[in-house]
């Protein structure tokens, strides 16, 4: 049990440094509300999972190769570069958005985080380096069914982050001022933005060198 309580936690810990899923599961919350900052993580999530599904039956340096990383730099890009503009062009109509009068799909909540996370490729690199790890040094010792066990671990703490990330957000919006939340929604925008551009710049390193 205490194995598997390190692998919640090791989730947890996956979540929780800042980017562009954390800034967009604000965004979200402070507008819609709840569900869709959830879901924001939910499609984050579902990106995760193939991720790991890729590396576990060995085709995980396909999208570590040079095309696809270029490829996934760019779109990475468009997307984050594209929420954050929304971001900060919808802020004005955030005190709307908190009234009730205008709502966002859950499955449009969903494919943006599934997009972000699929499109990064940082993301990529981080599940080659931290399950590729996992799956070295237990693969040994551990048959197939505790490898899943344990990693539904990681997903239970990834779910835990964005239960929290989605309550704190959609529970600003109730206690703070449409003002303030007018601000950490171009906060927001900028920090998407922010990656974007890095995320451009990747790409066009990429395509020089």
């Amino acid at each position: 049990m205490s194995i598997y309580i390190s692998y919640i936690l090791l989730g947890l810990s996956l979540s929780a440094p800042v980017g562009p899923i954390n800034a967009a599961q604000v965004d979200k919350g402070i507008r819609y509300g709840f569900l869709n900052a959830w879901f924001v993580g939910i499609g984050a999530m579902v990106a995760d999972g193939i991720f790991m599904l890729l590396i576990y039956v060995g085709i995980g340096h396909i999208v570590d190769s040079p095309f696809m990383k270029t490829f996934l730099w760019l779109f990475g890009f468009f997307v984050l570069s594209y929420t954050g503009v929304e971001s900060i062009v919808k802020s004005n109509s955030i005190q709307n958005d908190i009234a009730g009068s205008r709502n966002e799909a859950k499955s449009k909540s969903f494919r943006t985080g599934f997009f972000m996370a699929i499109s990064n490729p940082l993301n990529i690199l981080f599940w080659l380096g931290i399950y590729g790890s996992i799956l070295a040094q237990s693969s040994s010792h551990l048959g197939t069914y505790h490898l899943l066990i344990y990693s539904t671990g990681i997903f239970i703490g990834i779910t835990i982050w964005d239960l929290i990330m989605a309550s704190v957000a959609s529970g600003a919006r109730r206690l703070v001022s449409p003002q303030v939340l007018r601000i950490v929604s171009i906060l927001s925008g900028v920090v998407l933005i922010a990656f974007g551009l890095y995320f451009g710049k990747q790409a066009m390193i990429m395509l020089l060198s």
